[in-house]
């Protein structure tokens, strides 16, 4: 995937910017062509000789060099937005992604952020409790609003001693990144002028105002497949229960708690071209919720509970002609046999299952293996659920 890649790498006065030697090599080793840019503050931590040594090109730093001596070096900015096929910034600080968010463009590494063409992967780096700070939160909302990828710090130990958050990622995790991005890219146009509508998260039955029937869903999984729906071209609708996970960008979010809430703008939407059911959906509800906080001392002691509405199901028999409906399964037990049942008897198009008695897949996880079936059709798939996301929308929409 980085073979015959052009990519920008920028360089940011942190304590990691020695680092970026390295991830510049690996770059190489990949075959990839690499250009380096750095902010006036890296120097004070690696020369410029060592990039333009191992890039073999020269290094941009300043937008009017003093060098005089190539009268087009400070337009090096618009050629290099355009040359790459990818901008990464390892290590970014957090004075440096502030300039970003804000648009600002006072050096060459900055300007050619505005100027690029391609997909901006930043890689914070920060001392202390930086990065926890209110300011980096909203730049950090920011950037991912404005659809600039993230690859968040690792916790460890830091230069001043502390331990936190705020290392550069091993070099092989921002590969692995920088993979997926491109990977993102020959996907684009997949979902174009498509009307897409994902559910994701919990619903919550209520017993009281205070107890209620619900499960460990964090949406992760849902909004992993409207992110990569919305990198696919497709014009993205997210209807989420309550969930403690930052919200997609660039997507339309509807907040739901119930079961019957959930279905009322489903059917709201069900016009759409595209369906993924990746909520978990409470499937009984009770019959009677008490209006006040049930007491220990109460003499109740049972809860009678009626079904919810089956979305999948009626979204199976109401589906329009021309339109895809994925369902997700989630199995303890004979994953395959009754995720295959369930997307027959519901007649949805695709069933994503995967098995929660895996530690690595299901509820709250960051990673998760599923099994896709289809007609005639069962493929696995396994990764981060990001990854796992566009594997499933590459599989269904680009082959059929």
């Amino acid at each position: 995937m980085l073979s015959g890649k052009r990519i920008v790498l920028g360089v940011t006065g942190g304590i990691a910017a020695y680092k970026a030697a390295f991830l510049l090599r690996a770059f190489q080793k990949a075959e990839a062509q690499v250009r380096v840019t750095m902010t006036p503050s890296a120097l004070q931590f690696v020369g410029s000789d060592t990039f333009s040594s191992l890039s073999r090109h020269a290094v941009a730093v300043d937008i009017f060099p003093g060098n005089q001596s190539d009268k087009n070096q400070w337009t090096r900015h618009i050629s290099w937005g355009e040359w790459a096929d990818l901008f990464v910034i390892a290590p970014c600080t957090a004075n440096t992604m502030a300039k970003i968010a804000g648009g600002f463009s006072d050096n060459m590494l900055t300007a050619t952020v505005l100027s690029a063409r391609c997909p901006l992967l930043v890689c914070p780096t920060m001392d202390g409790e930086m990065y926890r700070s209110a300011a980096v939160k909203r730049n950090l909302a920011t950037l991912r609003g404005d659809g600039i990828h993230i690859l968040e710090p690792e916790a460890g130990y830091l230069a001043s001693g502390l331990e936190g958050r705020g290392r550069l990622p091993e070099t092989e995790m921002i590969l692995e990144e920088c993979r997926a991005i491109l990977e993102e890219q020959q996907l684009r146009g997949l979902l174009s002028g498509k009307k897409v509508v994902v559910t994701a998260g919990p619903t919550r039955e209520f017993i009281d105002p205070v107890r209620f029937i619900s499960n460990p869903s964090s949406g992760k999984m849902g909004f992993a497949m409207a992110e990569a729906a919305r990198t696919m071209g497709g014009e993205v609708t997210v209807i989420h229960g309550p969930v403690h996970i930052p919200k997609p960008g660039g997507v339309d979010t509807i907040e739901i708690v119930s079961t019957d809430e959930l279905f009322e703008q489903v059917k709201a939407h069900a016009d759409a071209d595209v369906i993924i059911m990746a909520a978990a959906v409470a499937d009984f509800t009770p019959e009677s919720p008490a209006e006040q906080k049930i007491k220990k001392n109460d003499d109740a002691s049972s809860l009678k509970l009626s079904r919810t509405p089956d979305i999948l199901s009626w979204l199976g028999h109401h589906k329009r002609e021309g339109q895809t409906l994925i369902g997700f399964a989630m199995e303890t037990e004979n994953m395959v046999e009754y995720a295959q049942k369930k997307r027959e008897s519901k007649k949805a198009d695709w069933i994503a299952a995967n098995s929660i008695a895996d530690h690595n897949s299901g509820f709250g996880t960051d990673t998760n293996t599923v099994t896709l079936l289809g007609e005639n059709v069962r493929q696995d798939f396994s990764g981060t659920k990001k990854d796992v996301a566009r594997q499933l929308l590459d599989r269904i929409f680009n082959t059929g």
